[in-house]
């Protein structure tokens, strides 16, 4: 445990790993985003207001403002634009509160400061003199080309520098910089660029800045922190995309399964049974994830309460899961019962030959066995009460065992999918397995809007035995990042570690596609293999 509690350095880190860092509470590594990024927003502020003085006040300001609200930030990785973003609007502010030409202003030496040191009184006069003249020269130029040649000169003439500070090429900053040059009159130019030299913000200006946030909180306590700060770079970028389309894909392959029960219906009463079924399930979902957003944002009105709310979000996970249980049960089992009852009731919806009790149209089994088990065996018709599950090495129907892939309403096999799917991996409404993703998923590896497992990575919320990384609420015996979390590790350096977040991510995302596709595909199947068997007569 000592490596995790050694503090790692923070310079030379990146922009997204910075912000996690001080998120986290790492004042060191705000310090570093401060050092980063201060001659950059010093002279976009100089460039507007034309005051050295005023302009590091505003920069100072924004930097400020950046470590109070850092929790807002959506995408670390546009940090800079970000912090670029607060000082325009710091510089805007500053016009509205000030005139815009005070720097112009004659200085006047009152009677009351006699007293004052006259060498000092002719210093300061001379400096707001050259600050009154080089604004003069600057202040002719647009924007466009003073921007560049303010920070060429802070930054110590180097063309790539200012480039990649502006998101300029090269040969931009070249031609705006030479343009400049041409603008500044020959007599000022030599003046206008030693000015510029010294008039860089140094160490006092970072110094500064640190002061002034020493005393207040870090942007978010460590159990309470934006989402953003997980966002640690294009990898959980990636990941969050392939846990999404993994955890959706349950939900897309419940539709389509749902879907081609309208297809299967015979009768009026049977099609308002399906559209009743997909209502209550889609009802139930809405409800889970206005429940889940809701308690977030509850964690945010009132933190004193985040862990009772934590707490109750879990049992809003239970209930969906639950109710999902109790839903397939009763709509399989209302289904067969109103087939059988249609059966009598409207024999002459029954006539055409794929309606009939054992009709060939109603399910596929191929002639290949492999050790006695059909390669594949597929139902297509509604469920009635003399069907037997759908049993193959690939199976599909409204129960299905698989000996390699089922896919089905409630679905068992090595590789599962359906609203509730067991399996080594399961994807569905929920998903068990020692890869579970869904909705709801629960296995030793768990994606999904919610997740549970050792090792949970979810949208909504996410228990894990180990860790847990979720965008709403994570939970963990060990490590846990998330925006509302209770771990003994919770949003620093040390639960990314634990986590093992960079390479978890990456070599899960590409398993996580594949799953979503082996999800779509069959599904989308499935339902136009029903359409086209059982709809017609």
């Amino acid at each position: 445990m000592t490596l995790f509690n050694k503090r790692p350095p923070v310079a030379g880190q990146d922009d997204a790993t910075l912000v996690m860092l001080s998120l986290g509470g790492n004042r060191d590594a705000y310090g570093e985003i401060v050092g980063r990024y201060q001659t950059l927003l010093c002279s976009l502020a100089y460039s507007s207001t034309g005051d050295f003085r005023h302009s590091e006040d505003i920069a100072q300001e924004a930097f400020v403002e950046g470590w109070r609200k850092l929790e807002t930030l959506q995408d670390p990785e546009k940090l800079k634009s970000w912090l670029c973003g607060i000082l325009r609007f710091k510089v805007s502010r500053h016009y509205r509160k000030t005139a815009r030409d005070a720097h112009q202003q004659n200085i006047s030496l009152t009677e009351d400061e006699d007293f004052a040191d006259d060498t000092a009184i002719e210093q300061s006069a001379i400096s707001e003199q050259h600050q009154a003249l080089l604004w003069r020269v600057l202040d002719d130029m647009e924007p466009l080309y003073r921007e560049p040649m303010i920070l060429f000169y802070r930054e110590e003439q180097s063309v790539q520098r200012v480039a990649r500070e502006l998101d300029l090429t090269e040969d931009a900053v070249k031609q705006r910089i030479s343009r400049g040059r041409k603008l500044l009159k020959a007599a000022m130019s030599v003046f206008v660029e030693e000015t510029l030299k010294h008039s860089k913000p140094g160490v006092a200006f970072t110094a500064a800045v640190m002061t002034m946030i020493s005393g207040i909180s870090p942007p978010a306590k460590a159990a309470v922190l934006s989402s953003s700060a997980i966002k640690t770079g294009s990898a959980f970028k990636f990941a969050s995309l392939a846990a999404l389309l993994a955890s959706t894909s349950g939900l897309i392959g419940s539709w389509f399964s749902l879907k081609a029960s309208l297809a299967q219906s015979r009768t009026k009463r049977e099609r308002h049974l399906v559209k009743k079924s997909v209502t209550l399930f889609f009802a139930f979902a809405a409800i889970y994830i206005v429940g889940m957003l809701g308690l977030k944002q509850a964690c945010y009105m009132f933190p004193q309460h985040y862990v009772a709310l934590s707490l109750f979000s879990q049992f809003i996970v239970v209930g969906l899961v639950i109710s999902y249980v109790i839903l397939v049960k009763k709509m399989f089992g209302a289904m067969k019962d109103l087939r059988a009852l249609e059966r009598i009731a409207h024999p002459e919806a029954f006539l055409a030959s794929a309606h009939q009790p054992q009709a060939k149209q109603r399910e596929y089994i191929s002639q290949l066995r492999l050790f006695g088990v059909p390669l594949c065996h597929f139902q297509f018709g509604m469920p009635e009460h003399t069907d037997s599950p759908a049993y193959g090495w690939i199976a599909a129907g409204t129960y299905a065992r698989g000996l390699l892939f089922a896919w089905g309403g409630v679905a068992i096999a090595p590789v599962s999918v359906g609203i509730i799917s067991f399996g080594l991996v399961s994807i569905g409404g929920i998903g068990f397995g020692l890869i579970g993703t869904g909705t709801v998923a629960v296995g030793l590896l768990a994606f999904g809007a919610s997740a549970i497992g050792y090792q949970a990575f979810a949208s909504l919320s996410a228990v894990g035995w180990h860790s847990a990384i979720s965008g709403g609420f994570s939970i963990a015996r060990e490590a846990a990042l998330g925006s509302i979390t209770i771990a003994k590790h919770e949003n620093n350096e040390v639960a990314a570690g634990l986590a093992g977040l960079s390479q978890f991510q990456w070599h899960s995302s590409w398993v996580l596609i594949a799953i979503a596709l082996l999800v779509i595909a069959p599904a989308f199947w499935h339902a136009r293999a029903v359409t086209k068997r059982m709809k017609a007569d």
